[in-house]
């Protein structure tokens, strides 16, 4: 970083300034985490001065044979971690992993059934003001009103009557186990493709702590840089007899040259997800998810579902007073990063929302255990509850600093 410093100092100070966020602020936001020393060595490499279009083996670039062994490395690790037939590493976002499988199983105006975006879904699993929803006629279905779970009844009797080309699941704001076998069933009754996108779960899943969609599904994607605790990237596994529509729908249908750099730090999570710590580890974001949402239940919030069986919480704040946007923006004050998010049925816009989103992923990265998401909840309940009493604020800054510091992140890179 002294490199950076002399030559950029305004690029230097902003990175400098977020580190100091992420090692004294607790993360809660579901869809980040901590990537280890070696996932961020490998993304920093020389690999990234790198074209290689095509694939190992196959590139319309010379000078690729190391390029090619870090990528084998990333697939056959992919692969072996999860149990699939294929794997495709190469896709640089999870979007563009969904767009690549919707290109491989359906063609342009092709019927597809998705959970609505307000319900838990994702913005490319057929929003309206996304590509997928643009693009594809979008059959939405949504949690129950009463349980506000995936009532796989309701889904089957619409799937029944639309017949879509494809059928897929996998959320972003869904705190249930999901039933991959009941979907696969529907999936065949009905002659539809079956689409998970585990972006969320997909570390859960690699360490045994949520059911693997893989045996069920016909194409699966992810992010690896969620609880896979990976690069920012994402990738594709299915069945070997989809490889080729699935790795010409990326390569050349969607990119050009691919991230070799972010490929070597996705083998190096892989590699590391199949350690033996990181099963204790998933089971551990379990535990203190479920630990979190117990005591913020105590405390007298309201939880979507009643609860969780994975790595998220949804707080449903409409008898609290505020709204997820003021929740969100109180807690912002103290440093613990949240991210407001509707709620099944919300009434309030997006940008405003009746829900607030915590997950525990980065808290069990920095070692944090039950006891610790016992406290947060606290200290979520008294910032919450102060409507911005200055004293109480300060306080719970001075509480959340003194946290953190019991848990330190990256202590090796210095000040």
């Amino acid at each position: 970083m002294s490199i950076l410093k002399e030559t950029d100092p305004e690029v230097y100070e902003a990175i400098k300034n977020e580190l100091g966020r992420q090692r004294y602020s607790l993360e809660l936001i579901p869809s980040e985490n901590f990537a280890s020393l070696a996932v961020l060595e490998a993304q920093g490499s020389v690999l990234t001065n790198k074209y290689s279009e095509g694939y190992p083996g196959k590139r319309y670039y010379g000078g690729n044979q190391f390029i090619d062994v870090t990528e084998t490395l990333a697939i056959e690790r992919a692969k072996k971690l999860f149990g699939a037939e294929h794997a495709n590493v190469q896709p640089h976002s999870g979007s563009q992993a969904n767009m690549a499988a919707y290109f491989a199983f359906m063609e342009i105006g092709g019927k597809m059934m998705g959970l609505s975006l307000t319900h838990g879904g994702h913005l490319s699993q057929g929003s309206p003001v996304n590509f997928s929803g643009k693009w594809y006629k979008v059959i939405p279905y949504y949690l129950d009103k009463e349980t506000q779970m995936l009532d796989y009844d309701a889904i089957r009797k619409i799937a029944v009557q639309e017949k879509p080309k494809l059928i897929q699941c996998g959320y972003t704001a869904y705190p249930r186990v999901i039933d991959f076998k009941a979907f696969r069933e529907i999936a065949d009754e009905t002659g539809a493709y079956f689409m998970v996108d585990m972006a969320h779960i997909a570390g859960l899943i690699a360490g045994e702590a949520h059911p693997s969609p893989v045996p069920h599904a016909d194409v699966v994607t992810s992010t690896t840089h969620k609880t896979l605790r990976g690069p920012r990237g994402a990738m594709i596994l299915c069945q070997e007899k989809y490889a080729v529509s699935i790795d010409k729908a990326v390569f050349p249908g969607l990119q050009g040259g691919p991230l070799d750099h972010v490929i070597a730090a996705k083998a190096v999570c892989f590699k590391e997800a199949m350690q033996p710590s990181f099963k204790e580890y998933a089971k551990q974001i379990v535990k203190n998810a479920k630990a979190l949402a117990d005591e913020l239940m105590k405390l007298g919030f309201k939880l979507v579902s009643g609860g969780t069986d994975n790595h998220l919480i949804l707080m449903d704040l409409t008898t609290n007073g505020m709204t997820g946007k003021e929740a969100q923006e109180l807690l912002d004050k103290v440093g613990i990063t949240t991210n407001k998010n509707t709620i099944p049925y919300d009434t309030r816009k997006p940008f405003i929302t009746s829900g607030l989103r915590l997950g525990t992923p980065p808290l069990t990265t920095r070692g944090m255990k039950e006891g610790e998401m016992r406290e947060i909840a606290g200290m979520i309940a008294k910032v919450l509850d102060s409507k911005g009493d200055a004293v109480t604020l300060e306080k719970a800054k001075v509480q959340v600093k003194e946290l953190c510091e019991r848990f330190p992140l990256y202590k090796s890179m210095g000040a």
